[in-house]
């Protein structure tokens, strides 16, 4: 079964980071804190009703262009995850890089972030337990 899930992963990785992103192109980035901001922006963790918050790093790489250079590499899952969980988070992942891609580099970063590995952590989403309100 986790062959299964392997494949999947793979299948969903190659064909979104092989399909161009029409991420917005809004502002370009110019620091190593807009990298980290810009992929949080892209950041859509799946929904509760799919898998169970936790959190993932990803070391991810970018040419000058701004392209994903080689394979993102998951490197942290939280613990307690289960098949599921690390299935759907990698696939979140996944997407957040295509949304993201390629990063609109100033000509002084495209420099400065070429070939150069990121880790970038993603948290999902806590869940509050519920608040009951006061009555006056």
């Amino acid at each position: 079964m986790a062959r299964r899930g392997e494949k999947l992963l793979v299948a969903a990785a190659v064909l979104l980071l092989g399909i161009t992103s029409a991420a917005a192109q809004d502002e370009q980035v110019n620091t190593i804190r807009d990298i980290f901001v810009r992929l949080g922006r892209c950041w859509q963790p799946p929904p509760p009703s799919k898998a169970r918050p936790i959190d993932i790093t990803v070391v991810v790489s970018f040419n000058r262009a701004g392209e994903i250079l080689g394979h993102p590499r998951i490197t942290y899952e939280s613990k307690d995850a289960s098949e599921n969980d690390r299935l759907q988070y990698r696939v979140a992942v996944m997407e957040a890089l295509q949304r993201c891609t390629p990063m609109p580099f100033t000509e002084t970063m495209a420099g400065a972030a070429a070939g150069r590995p990121f880790a970038v952590q993603f948290h999902g989403r806590k869940t509050s337990p519920p608040t009951q309100e006061r009555k006056a």
